[in-house]
């Protein structure tokens, strides 16, 4: 089979560089196999060494496999459909642990008065740990890379990990980064990047079978992006149960319409447009277009070419060999 684009490792990382690079993301590092900014540096010990509470919960992902959605979710199920109290960013309510150690933002934040996402990007680590319980995290790490305590078993708070197909994945996290991150590549480079593991947090298939493997865990949920989409009141009652909380089916049917995705782009509180206008004040993305774009399943279907679509499915058989995992 052709390769989608024919490229040596040496390559990748160029393309890498020459794409997605600039003066918030300056250049990448392996870490424990996985690609991350090399800004990460400075912040892996106090990820390392954070004290973790067993009452944390926590909800894990690859970027753009629902991730916001389930934070809505479980935080409002956490908070007995609390939706005044949910006005509030997410971001304050669900921060993102690693967001300091991805994006040196000190150049514009101190520039931006009363940016509510100031003392949060600053230094993300310790706005968690300064959090009252329970804190709710929100992180794309790998399992791997997660805090010492959880890796351990020395704490085990709730973790609710979300998986996408690695195919709309792909597509949802060029947009993304594109609009938020400063990408400047094709489609096509980007898709290269994606399944040469040369992406931040990539390997894919290694971040998702390493939560995968522990979905039996009593402090664990796993759930997938198309069962949200087929059966949302579903996914709400098996995600209250694992919370311990009760709904009845008026409270599922709100939770419901709260979350669908009319809804969720239109609440500013979770569709981060607060975010992305920094980013364009500043010039740090040439890009139009939304932090929740389309929401749609098997969107590669309109957008892929054949010869991706089938590079992506060789991929996925290859790194699902031998697993019992399927989407």
């Amino acid at each position: 089979m052709t390769p989608l684009v024919d490229v040596t490792e040496t390559d990748l990382d160029k393309m890498l560089r020459d794409t997605f690079t600039n003066d918030f993301r300056t250049g990448y590092i392996t870490a424990k196999g996985y690609c991350l900014p090399e800004y990460y540096k400075t912040f892996s010990e106090s990820i390392e060494h954070m004290e973790v509470r067993d009452d944390d919960v926590w909800v894990c992902s690859f970027p753009k496999t629902g991730t916001t959605w389930t934070q809505e979710m479980v935080w409002c199920i956490a908070n007995d459909l609390d939706f005044e109290a949910a006005r509030r960013v997410l971001y304050e309510r669900f921060p993102f642990l690693e967001l300091s150690s991805l994006f040196d933002y000190t150049r514009i934040i101190p520039r931006t008065p009363g940016l509510h996402l100031r003392e949060h990007v600053l230094d993300s680590v310790k706005y968690v740990e300064d959090l009252p319980s329970p804190r709710f995290v929100k992180t794309h790490l790998p399992f791997e890379l997660l805090p010492r305590q959880i890796r351990t078993g020395e704490k085990r708070p709730k973790i609710i990990y979300v998986a996408r197909n690695a195919k709309d994945t792909c597509i949802s996290y060029f947009h993304h980064c594109k609009l938020l991150e400063g990408y400047r590549g094709t489609f096509e480079d980007f898709c290269a990047l994606f399944l040469g593991k040369k992406l931040c947090y990539a390997p894919f298939f290694d971040h998702l079978l390493g939560f995968w493997k522990r979905r039996d865990d009593r402090n664990s949920l796993f759930l997938k992006y198309e069962d949200m989409k087929s059966d949302l009141p579903g996914v709400i009652g098996k995600t209250a149960e694992f919370l311990g909380k009760n709904l009845t089916q008026d409270q599922a049917k709100v939770l419901a319409d709260h979350l669908s995705f009319a809804s969720m782009k239109a609440n500013p509180s979770v569709n981060y447009q607060e975010v992305v206008e920094v980013n364009k004040k500043f010039k740090l993305i040439e890009t139009e277009g939304q932090f929740m774009r389309s929401g749609k399943v098997d969107q590669w279907k309109e957008t892929m070419t054949s010869d991706a679509i089938d590079r992506f499915d060789e991929w996925t058989s290859q790194n699902l060999r031998g697993t019992d995992f399927r989407f």
